[in-house]
């Protein structure tokens, strides 16, 4: 099958406007059919500020609320997502900003009530991309660049999870393609030694996984990602990769420097 990429990129390098240009450099010249996720950093919680808007977070997660939904979808699907693709098309990649209620190709649900009401907050469930719409744009040689908002069909934009949105693309269109997911982080990809950025673990796989866990090797952060990894391989992505932003070319070889999670 013919491969295809799904990249998403954190917040530290939306964040960054040279990180943000070297990264986008690197991802015009990945060849071949690839995705873009983004969210938006902390633009969306310093514009809000100033417009009167405190963000509110529980356990990390993002509260939002009538006002804020209006907010992250003019920063995420505006602001931020325009101006990547603005410079996607000078450095000659033709890229088409999206979110998921663009030719519906991401329906979500309104994350139900219970501890605490996360507000216009979406889960996605299976089966609910548009991936012909996807291939139809694959065929034109556009690249689709994704905010990290979908819709529920009923009118509603719900601010959802850009890690979960980018593993739920690749799962998708795992049927046509031969996906390697990756995603794009601070760090060189999953360390052995949190303080040591050269102690990369160049593969694992699901038994060197249960082993690190049983032995407490790694940092309890880190751990999240890789479950999510895992759950995009046990769908039918063949490969996720963790590492940094600048190593992106890299990454999309076979030679990769990050974490290559497979079966």
């Amino acid at each position: 099958m013919e491969q295809l990429f799904v990249i998403k990129i954190g917040g530290n390098v939306i964040d960054d406007p040279q990180k943000l240009e070297g990264f986008l450099r690197s991802f015009a010249s990945v060849k071949g059919k690839k995705i873009l996720v983004h969210g938006g950093g902390k633009i969306a919680t310093k514009i809000g500020t100033g417009l009167g808007i405190e963000p509110n977070y529980h356990q990390g997660r993002r509260i939002t609320d009538d006002k804020t939904i209006d907010l992250v979808t003019m920063v995420y699907g505006g602001l931020v997502n325009k101006k990547i693709v603005a410079s996607l098309q000078a450095l000659g990649n033709n890229s088409i900003g999206l979110t998921g209620a663009d030719a519906n190709v991401i329906r979500a649900v309104k994350r139900p009530v219970k501890e605490i009401d996360f507000g216009w907050v979406g889960d996605i469930p299976r089966h609910s991309i548009n991936t012909s719409f996807l291939v139809s744009l694959f065929s034109q040689d556009i690249t689709p660049v994704f905010a990290a908002l979908t819709h529920d069909n009923q009118g509603h934009i719900l601010n959802t999870n850009a890690d979960t949105i980018a593993s739920q693309l690749a799962v998708s269109l795992s049927g046509a393609f031969d996906v390697r997911l990756i995603y794009c982080f601070e760090k060189k990809g999953v360390l052995m030694d949190v303080e040591d950025d050269h102690s990369v673990i160049g593969r694992i796989d699901h038994a060197l996984y249960q082993q690190l866990l049983t032995e407490k090797k790694l940092f309890e952060g880190i751990i999240p990602k890789i479950d999510n990894a895992f759950d995009a391989i046990n769908s039918g992505v063949r490969e996720v990769l963790i590492g940094d932003s600048s190593d992106l070319l890299a990454n999309t070889t076979k030679d990769t420097t990050g974490t290559l999670i497979i079966y």
